[in-house]
């Protein structure tokens, strides 16, 4: 799916562009870089915050549901909200009481706090598992998940699929070469090789699953209802539900991530497609953007966690972390289940998305690119490709760097903030009928500068 060579050069030329003029218009946030770069490579607090890719980073002031405003006084509509850390909003009004009673009495203590029989309930009457743990991160919850898999089934090896995301979890940083499961070269400081180990399939091919899956040693399949980190890939009718029979008949656990696909609605796609996993995991957004995630087990599960645990060796299990299920985590996550993540929020999420990807196809079809736009719930993306993508190869062949650069840089100038790592947007219920109208004119703005129709200036 290559990249027409004229929407390229243009790209590049765009992209030289609307870095100078981001300089220009930045004056604080360059002095805050080179004044935090003092201590802090890049001037950020983690590497990968310089992915957006600007001269230097872009230094945020204050954000608030839909809007952020950086240290030079530009305020700008966010369809990026945290990569889906801020879903629900910048500081929802619910979780900042909740965040502030509880700082008063206490923020992390080893024991559990009063809300925490509160929060099981609202997490098992959401999403349908009746066990939870509480983690720090998605990352956490995932490696925890493997590590029970592999406790529970005595059997060592992981499948995920081909362009998969879950976080930091070592064993899902594998990729399909020429039909092998190979590491990814990416991974910092790695001395094992996980594909020993961890297996990739390519999604929506049931047949190949069915293949690995016959080998019986495999513990988990852990993956996302679709696709989400890279270009987005959509499942194809009945094969997550065909996935988890078949890991069932076989004996290997399923656990289904969906830390981004939780914007397809308030019990995420697991609830509104009547999947039965036998784990669910939730990051960034449970707890309205502070750092907190779950994951939940059916009870099957849970005795079996309770027979390995009465006969483990005693000593650390390596899983959990101090501040894991600490109690202002479970007051903002109360807070968010029940005031935030409601029918009425995602009903005002979803609507506006509809508008939104309506809006940007209109504007890929007028400027007559061979792109589509995909959806699920309050997340949409535009994606390369003229024809929705079947699975990681799809996506990693339309993703162009340099057009996505040109795209993302030229919306930030305009007070537009989408996410820097592909094209993809989320809508919160603070978004706005205005802020998606002013997406959409920058939008089509954009195209017609990479089509050659207005000048690159």
């Amino acid at each position: 799916m290559s990249m027409p060579p004229e929407i390229r050069q243009r790209a590049e030329a765009l992209v030289a562009s609307e870095r100078a003029r981001f300089a220009e218009i930045h004056p604080r946030s360059r002095q805050m870089a080179a004044e935090a770069g003092e201590h802090f490579p890049g001037g950020v607090p983690l590497h990968w915050m310089l992915d957006w890719e600007t001269p230097f980073p872009l230094f945020v002031r204050a954000a608030s549901g839909s809007s952020v405003t950086d240290i030079d006084g530009h305020s700008y509509s966010d369809f990026c909200l945290g990569d889906t850390g801020a879903m629900f909003g910048h500081s929802p009004a619910p979780v900042a009481r909740a965040i502030a009673e509880q700082a008063a009495n206490g923020l992390t203590a080893m024991l559990p706090s009063e809300l925490t029989a509160k929060v099981g309930d609202l997490l098992a009457a959401r999403f349908g598992l009746p066990f939870w743990q509480v983690t720090a991160t998605a990352s956490d919850a995932n490696r925890a998940v493997v590590r029970w898999a592999r406790a529970l089934t005595n059997r060592k090896k992981v499948l995920v699929f081909d362009g998969c995301y879950h976080g930091q979890v070592e064993d899902a940083f594998v990729k399909l070469d020429g039909g092998k499961t190979k590491m990814k070269p990416s991974l910092l400081g790695q001395v094992v090789d996980i594909a020993e180990n961890s297996i990739a399939a390519p999604f929506n091919d049931l047949e190949a699953v069915e293949a690995i899956l016959a080998e019986g040693d495999v513990a988990l399949i852990l993956t996302e209802p679709a696709l989400t980190n890279t270009a987005m890939v959509l499942p194809e009718d009945g094969f997550i539900e065909s996935l988890i029979a078949s890991a069932h008949r076989h004996g290997t656990l399923v656990c289904i991530d969906e830390t981004h696909t939780i914007s397809t609605g308030p019990g995420g796609f697991t609830r509104a497609h009547g999947l039965d996993p036998d784990f669910f995991i939730l990051g960034k957004p449970v707890a309205g953007g502070l750092p907190a995630a779950v994951f939940g087990f059916t009870a099957k599960v849970e005795r079996e966690m309770r027979r390995v645990l009465d006969t483990k060796t005693p000593g650390y299990s390596g899983i959990g972390t101090t501040l894991s299920g600490n109690m202002l985590a479970l007051a903002a996550m109360r807070a968010c289940l029940e005031e935030v993540m409601t029918p009425e929020n995602y009903a005002h999420m979803t609507a506006l998305a509809e508008r939104l990807a309506s809006g940007l196809r209109s504007e890929v079809e007028r400027h007559r690119l061979p792109w589509t736009v995909t959806q699920i719930g309050a997340r949409a993306e535009l994606v390369f490709s003229p024809r929705p993508l079947e699975n990681g190869a799809d996506a990693a062949a339309a993703i162009d760097h340099t057009v996505e650069r040109a795209i993302h840089l030229f919306l930030l100038n305009r007070n537009v903030l989408v996410t820097p790592f592909h094209n993809m947007t989320l809508v919160a219920p603070t978004t706005t009928q205005a802020d998606v109208e002013k997406l959409v004119t920058r939008f089509g703005e954009a195209l017609s500068a990479l089509c050659g129709e207005s000048e690159i200036r």
